[in-house]
């Protein structure tokens, strides 16, 4: 796989040209987005972290690095997690991916935990 690129952004935002496979890794369809208007290839609810896991969380940003610990845990032990995340690799291997989240704060999302994972 030659340098893929990687991207996180907001669902809100209006899709870009150069998106390539745009895929919304968020368990929870976003309020107020039409599927039209997200202009999606797929919505991979099952790389999402468990609700357990992103209530406890809840976008706290001194929790990022513990919640990106254990949601990296959960991927390797969950079956359909870790088929999830093998099709995002896919993709990732095809093209530009972009990786959809509804979060305010995509930096802090699990869209950018699973972007450092198909990076490295």
């Amino acid at each position: 796989m030659s340098d893929p690129t990687v991207r996180v952004r907001r669902i809100y935002d209006d899709p870009a040209d150069d998106d390539g496979a745009r895929v919304l890794v968020d368990r929870l369809w976003p309020r107020g987005v039409s599927k039209d208007r997200a202009a999606l290839t797929e919505w991979c609810k099952d790389v999402a972290p468990s609700t357990d896991l992103r209530k406890w969380y809840a976008h706290d940003p001194a929790k990022f690095d513990e919640f990106a610990r254990r949601y990296r845990n959960e991927l390797a032990d969950d079956e359909a997690q870790s088929t999830a995340l093998t099709r995002l690799r896919e993709y990732a291997a095809d093209g530009p991916l972009t990786l959809l989240t509804a979060t305010k704060e995509p930096d802090i999302s699990e869209a950018e935990v699973l972007r450092r994972i198909l990076l490295d």
